[in-house]
């Protein structure tokens, strides 16, 4: 049985998330040249120095929603906003300030730790030790890595933004369908959209970090509890966020069979290829926004009609992934080296 969010106050952590971030983008375009600066480096797809900040705005809109409605059911407070908090802090302290990345990582892990400690807690109290070892251990690799390629992925305009307003507009639509709280998941998308509006290409300002990195957590986090509680099955939030999953998670495969050093910058990302094909900023995002919007809509109407056709939606979609990239590898190969 699905509900529906009460209209009054659904409209009102809407109408907060919106109106806030709005004015906190304002302000931040008001003080972009006191802003760290993003200059480009050999990671880079842009040509000239942006300010950095923008997730910043997100937050702003969205903490208060949050905090008024709880944005998963059957999770506490304290089991999201301790870890999302550790990691906002120390990601806006890298983009003031780079940090190691030893410190980062640990930082990372600390965040997942936490959060999948507590999500298994209620098996150790159930004296099931086994069961919540492994539950901890299943849930701190998701939410370590989630984290981690959504970092990886905020480089061309506007992708980032993108993926969070279908990604989280999807948890919402399936948080409605499957009759639990939607309002702060929604408000996540509605949050970002003024983001959206600058970060559009050509981008006037750069989520940094302390957007994309707490971004991922939350995108692990809310469908770890889902998943866990029972309310969603595993191939929901996989199909939702699977263009950043199939993208990150091919490319790190890719650069540790070459033997690469993992931690380095570089640009050898899909979608970073695609952009340096031609595609640039607008046709990049115009490719991987409609294969957002086909899974999170595929993997909506699945959750409501026929959730036994999941696993399938979730593999066609992932042949498709699959295409595109044979597709950039192809032309990538035939490209002039003096090009590339």
């Amino acid at each position: 049985m699905s509900t529906q969010p009460d209209c009054l106050p659904f409209v009102a952590g809407m109408a907060v998330a919106l109106i806030v971030s709005g004015l906190m983008v304002v302000a931040l375009l008001r003080a972009r040249t006191g802003l760290p600066q993003d200059v480009p480096n050999e990671r880079s797809l842009h040509v000239a120095p942006l300010p950095r900040g923008g997730g910043l705005a997100i937050w702003a809109g969205w903490l208060p929603v949050a905090l008024w409605f709880s944005p998963v059911a059957d999770a506490g407070a304290a089991q999201w906003l301790v870890p999302w908090l550790a990691l906002a802090l120390v990601s806006l302290r890298d983009d003031v300030r780079a940090l190691g990345v030893g410190v980062r990582l640990f930082v990372h892990a600390c965040a997942a730790l936490w959060f999948a400690v507590a999500l298994a807690w209620p098996a150790v109290a159930a004296d099931s030790w086994t069961a919540a070892a492994l539950q901890a251990m299943a849930v701190g690799t998701v939410v370590a890595w989630s984290l981690n390629l959504y970092n990886f992925m905020d480089g061309n305009d506007g992708l980032a933004a993108a993926m969070a307003i279908a990604g989280f507009s999807s948890y919402g639509a399936g948080a409605v369908v499957t009759g639990v709280p939607a309002t702060a998941l929604f408000a996540l998308a509605v949050a970002t959209v003024p983001f959206l509006a600058v970060n559009f290409p050509p981008s006037r300002l750069i989520m940094g970090d302390v957007g994309a990195v707490p971004l991922g957590f939350l995108a692990a986090a809310f469908a770890c509890t889902m998943v866990a509680g029972g309310r969603w099955p595993a191939w929901f939030p996989a199909l939702v966020f699977l263009p950043f999953i199939a993208d990150a998670t091919t490319t790190l495969a890719r650069r540790a069979l070459r033997g690469e050093r993992l931690w380095r910058a570089h640009r050898s990302h899909y979608y970073q290829r695609l952009h340096r094909l031609g595609a640039g900023h607008r046709g990049t995002l115009l490719i991987y926004g409609g294969w957002m919007a086909g899974c999170g809509l595929t993997a909506l109407a699945c959750l409501k009609w026929d959730k036994g056709l999941g696993w399938a939606a979730l593999g066609a979609w992932c042949v498709a992934g699959a295409a595109l990239f044979a597709a950039i590898d192809y032309h990538w190969r035939i490209r002039p080296d003096s090009l590339r």
